[in-house]
């Protein structure tokens, strides 16, 4: 097989422009008969740990962006906190490795109860997987057309996924924009970070919905819940325990939206295809 490069530049500096959560590296690219080194990048895998009023709540595998936002999220998620009124202090440490969360409230005690998720890096939630929430009151409804618009702002938007691949991306949207984004190794935190950014940016997550790259798994659904999220779409497929939960939920699931189609799991009347 014919190479082009020579191994000697493994050693050398890689002269490519990466943003933020990309990693420079040097690889071989194979097509057919023909190999080739490239300059690369792949996603950077980083950790951050959560500190709540000076007690270690939880550790994440994380893309190291915009960790403030995923720590924030994380614990709206979880429902320790309701609003950034509860927050008197967040400060991410210098290396990105620790975030540090002061609540108004001095008594804070971690959840004893965690449970390991399907998340891709392995997902954490503190909320069994139920149906503890009751069924969403809203009258959200848009169209099959604005989801395949949204989705196409998604791609547009993937920043890093395009420079490396390897992470996902989740858009909060509603039904004329994209209000904010998240890239992350994660697609669970994808979600978290959304939910921070909104905190910070003081934008309601009700009445809007959520668009992601990635599976639609039980604890991105309850995610989602908690944010009040009538309507989560993916380019592909919602596991089994994500559409029970969403029937109960009266949360609308649509997977495989690509351009000319999709597959609505639940709910479909918030898409204009059944009568209620």
């Amino acid at each position: 097989m014919p190479a082009k490069g020579n191994d000697n530049v493994l050693n050398t500096p890689i002269d490519v422009s990466l943003g933020p959560g990309a990693s420079p590296v040097h690889y071989w690219a194979v097509s057919n008969d023909e190999a080739e080194l490239i300059a690369g990048g792949v996603p950077v895998e980083a950790h951050v740990s959560i500190y709540v009023n000076g007690q270690e709540l939880a550790t994440l595998m994380c893309s190291p962006t915009d960790q403030e936002a995923l720590a924030l999220g994380f614990l709206r998620n979880e429902g320790i906190i309701e609003s950034l009124g509860d927050v008197g202090l967040v400060r991410c440490n210098v290396p990105g490795t620790t975030v540090d969360v002061m609540l108004h409230v001095s008594q804070f005690s971690s959840p004893r109860r965690m449970i390991l998720t399907s998340g891709c890096g392995g997902g954490l939630t503190f909320q069994a997987m139920t149906d503890q929430h009751p069924p969403l009151r809203s009258d959200f409804k848009t169209s099959p057309q604005t989801l395949t618009l949204r989705m196409r702002d998604l791609n547009l938007a993937a920043r890093l996924y395009r420079q490396v691949r390897g992470v996902h991306t989740s858009v909060l949207a509603d039904e004329r924009e994209v209000l904010l984004i998240a890239e992350d190794v994660g697609r669970h935190n994808t979600i978290d970070k959304l939910a921070g950014k909104a905190l910070i940016a003081g934008i309601p997550t009700q009445e809007r919905m959520i668009i992601t790259s990635g599976r639609i798994s039980s604890e991105m659904l309850m995610k989602a819940r908690r944010m009040g999220v009538p309507l989560v779409a993916s380019r592909t497929a919602p596991t089994s325990a994500s559409v029970s939960l969403a029937r109960t939920w009266r949360i609308c699931v649509v997977g495989y939206l690509r351009h000319g189609g999709m597959r609505v799991y639940t709910c479909p009347e918030r898409l204009g295809l059944i009568r209620e």
